[in-house]
């Protein structure tokens, strides 16, 4: 492999000749090879790297537009645009591992953008330091990188995930209207249910998943860009922080803005756990509904079978023909997965120790695999089971007439007590409800048949 010399403040450092990083990056490389190759910052926060860079520099050109001349502003702004489109995306090496102010990544960006800035504009025009972090510094880059990268993923992934779910399940809800079944509390056999009912929970949890998450986005929208080092702004111009915000906010199409108070946003990770909470709360809701639908489609012949659900591939390596519900699985998985990141986001947002949180990239990379896992499992749970739900129309008929929980209907009639003893004595008798009713004296065949309508009772 060719290297070129590369130098920092600490002397001179070997680069591969072919990579567009410099000094601090490698020796952040070297020094920290601890899931290399899989645990990389996240895209996302590259993608946002570039974002906020570009944004900077054009704040930077209107400020200070003796040190961000055209032409810097030219090769910086092309060299962004190349990070936020992942051409550059090799050039990002560097692992979550690292300072746990995220300074390596921040200076990744820096020197890659400079580098191949410089290569753009044919001379040696820009300094990752003078010019690529001109009135930044990484202990407000970084936060302000999580926050981008935050609420694109949560608005441009996460919600409409679920609100493609939504849709199949308002779909679902009118194919199945006319469907009674037998409903179920604690596992155990309860009063009747529209199937279409049912459904309308299992919508209206992730309906509410999608609002919890679009509140909780909305202070993740404050960005920490102007506080500098420690909130105070120094080295930053007057205005470079509103003017950041709002070149961030062109750039992406969201309404960012900058935060009133840079000391909270340099130290506290609050906005963050707040948000990841929602996804928490979604990856909960996803959790529940999955498990109903793998509980309904369970059989085909010893389970509930009250539905049936799409066969996407075989089950066992050893019985034949058996087919898993295995897109309920995944769900499954990735909401325990979102469910412990919330401990991780949680636990790393309370070390912000004086002026500075020192475990972002931790909070980035939990966070955005929260959000990534979230919105591809969703999407494939609705592609590939979803939308294939069918209800066992007869499954549910008997099911719902062999259920002892009919007697409530007889309450108003014979009161609490008979009722129960109804029940027992129809279960333990293995007989109907009528026959132990009428058996027992409480009501006539002919008055019980005027009264017992389970379709009606939901």
């Amino acid at each position: 492999m060719e290297y070129r010399i590369e130098h920092d403040s600490l002397g001179e450092v070997k680069v591969p000749a072919d990579k567009l990083w410099g000094a601090q990056t490698e020796r952040s490389h070297e020094n920290f090879k601890i899931g290399v190759g899989i645990e990389t910052m996240p895209s996302e926060i590259i993608h946002a790297f570039g974002i906020l860079k570009k944004a900077a520099a054009t704040a930077n050109h209107s400020l200070k537009p003796e040190k961000m001349t055209d032409e810097k502003l030219k090769a910086i702004s092309a060299a962004a645009d190349e990070v936020i489109s992942g051409k550059l995306n090799d050039n990002f090496p560097l692992v979550v591992w690292q300072t746990g102010s995220g300074t390596q990544s921040n200076m990744n960006a820096n020197e890659v953008i400079a580098n191949r800035g410089n290569q753009i504009a044919g001379k040696k025009l820009l300094h990752p330091n003078d010019d690529v972090n001109m009135s930044q510094s990484s202990n407000d880059t970084f936060p302000t990188a999580m926050h981008i990268a935050a609420v694109m993923a949560v608005e441009d992934r996460v919600i409409p995930a679920c609100e493609t779910l939504i849709d199949t399940f308002k779909k679902l809800e009118k194919e199945n209207e006319g469907i009674v079944k037998s409903g179920r509390t604690h596992l155990q056999d309860a009063t009747p249910i529209k199937f279409s009912q049912e459904i309308s929970g299992w919508r209206g949890s992730v309906e509410r998943d999608a609002e919890l998450l679009k509140a909780s986005v909305e202070p993740l929208k404050e960005l920490a860009l102007g506080g500098t080092a420690v909130g105070t702004g120094l080295n930053a111009p007057e205005g470079f922080d509103k003017l950041v915000a709002e070149e961030i906010g062109k750039l992406t199409g969201k309404d960012f803005k900058t935060s009133p108070n840079k000391f909270h946003s340099l130290t506290s990770k609050d906005e963050i756990v707040f948000c990841h909470g929602a996804l928490k709360a979604l990856a909960a809701d996803m959790m529940k509904i999955a498990n109903d639908v793998r509980w309904l489609a369970s059989g085909p012949r010893d389970g509930l079978g009250e539905i049936t659900i799409p066969a996407n591939e075989p089950g066992s390596s050893i019985m034949p023909g058996k087919v898993n519900p295995t897109q309920c699985e995944q769900v499954t998985m990735v909401a325990v997965q979102v469910i412990s990141n919330d401990v991780a986001v949680s636990m790393a947002a309370s070390q912000g120790n004086f002026e500075l949180n020192v475990f972002m990239p931790v909070t980035a990379y939990n966070f955005l695999q929260s959000a990534r896992l979230l919105s591809e499992s969703i999407l494939s749970f609705n592609e590939k089971c979803a939308v294939g739900i069918k209800a066992d129309k007869k499954k549910m008929h008997d099911n719902l007439y062999n259920s002892l929980m009919l007697v409530t209907a007889l309450s108003p009639y014979i009161g609490y007590e008979n009722s129960a003893k109804t029940a027992q004595k129809a279960f333990k008798e293995n007989m109907s409800l009528k026959e132990a009713c009428v058996s027992s004296g409480y009501l006539t065949a002919e008055k019980f048949d005027e009264i017992f309508h389970p379709e009606q009772m939901c």
